[in-house]
């Protein structure tokens, strides 16, 4: 579920004087982040019965840019500048933000929740094989190439391949599964064009999802009209998924990826499918099957092989 533009590395917060420690423990904000992450899927599910797909995706980028908005306005910081880096912006807004986040909520019309979390756990999957194409850095090795070809296992296993898909809607399954790749797709090409552009994440990111907003805004009128009532349970969870699931947890992220770096912060990947799966059998009571959990433990290992870097040559 994530919205990231990097635009430059950063050093731990620790280790600069200018960034002070934060009060609150990192594992705290860590299980928070891995929290909030897991419980957007039962809220994309809870949004969609009450407005359209598209409707709960504006919803979200509303609420979350207008938490960007509001941090950007305390911190004093401003919007990127120059045409050229916005179209920049607009593309990665539409691979990160606006497709991925219409697709979700349109798959989960036809598929549960904890489904549609462990669909997002392939995004890690799908990076490395991206990366072998589009990087030309980024080398496979062979336990990575393992941990791609075991992981791909699990979505099979997840999906029950050797039952024919038995009870499994193709279309909702294939829009998470899209949605996921498309995460990989836009953090490629931000890597290839918005890297060193001197602005800051926040910067970045809230003009990122202004951009997806704006999108939406204009692709949604075109799909469905004015809801004629305004369910407010719908409409909460469409806030708390805007608010926390896009806003609150991209600022929780950048602080992370800021004191304990990347690598650790991007663990959180693994406890999403954990938490999505839990909350939708235990709050939505969706139907739960062996071959749920055990092939989402497989692609989660999966995906965790394929973050493994081969040691660097002195």
């Amino acid at each position: 579920m994530s919205t990231v533009t990097a635009s430059r590395t950063q050093s731990p917060a620790t280790s600069d004087p200018s960034h002070p420690r934060p009060r609150l423990d990192w594992r705290l904000r860590f299980g928070a982040l891995s929290l909030i992450w897991g419980f957007s899927f039962l809220l994309i599910k809870v949004g969609t019965s009450g407005y359209a797909p598209f409707q709960v995706t504006l919803g979200r980028l509303v609420f979350g840019t207008a938490v960007l908005v509001a941090a950007m306005a305390v911190k004093r910081e401003r919007l990127p500048r120059g045409g050229r880096l916005w179209a920049h912006m607009a593309v990665a807004a539409f691979f990160l933000n606006a497709l991925p986040f219409s697709l979700f909520a349109y798959s989960e019309l036809t598929i549960p929740s904890t489904l549609a979390g462990i669909c997002n756990a392939t995004s890690p999957l799908w990076g490395m094989a991206l990366s072998v194409v589009a990087l030309s850095e980024d080398r496979p090795t062979r336990v990575r190439v393992a941990g791609l070809g075991l992981g791909f296992l699990g979505v099979l296993t997840v999906l029950g391949a050797w039952q024919g898909f038995h009870g499994l809607d193709a279309t909702g399954t294939a829009m998470a599964l899209l949605a996921s790749l498309s995460y990989p797709v836009g953090w490629i090409y931000v890597r290839r064009t918005l890297a060193g552009t001197g602005n800051s994440h926040l910067s970045m990111t809230g003009g990122q999802l202004l951009v997806a907003t704006v999108q939406l805004a204009v692709v949604t009128p075109l799909f469905t009209g004015m809801p004629k009532h305004f369910a407010l349970v719908p409409l909460l969870a469409v806030a708390a998924l805007g608010a926390l699931g896009t806003g609150l947890a991209v600022l929780l992220q950048y602080g992370l990826v800021a004191e304990v770096g990347p690598t650790t912060a991007q663990m959180v990947t693994y406890f999403i499918p954990v938490i999505a799966t839990a909350a939708g059998v235990a709050i939505l009571g969706e139907s739960l099957h062996w071959n749920t959990p055990v092939g989402a433990a497989i692609v989660l290992a999966g995906a965790a092989l394929t973050q493994v870097r081969g040691r660097k040559s002195a």
